[in-house]
């Protein structure tokens, strides 16, 4: 394996992890998800998927967020 080629796979792996430390393939999943299960389906785009995703956390109160 040359250098270069070994220098993307470990620029891929370290994208990998970023992306789902950050939750941003969580978005990725869940357009996988919903067109699995009914390709049909209308799909929320990404800003309401990420405003729904922050409701739900804030509405959970194991996640912190919930005053007093």
């Amino acid at each position: 394996m040359s250098g270069l080629s070994r220098l993307r796979r470990a620029l891929g792996r370290a994208r990998f992890y970023v992306r789902e430390f950050s939750g941003e393939a969580a978005y990725d999943r869940y357009v996988a998800h919903a067109r699995s299960h009914d390709p049909d389906a209308e799909v929320l785009s990404r800003r309401a998927f990420e405003h729904a995703r922050t409701d739900a956390r804030e509405a959970d109160p194991r996640e912190g967020f919930g005053c007093c």
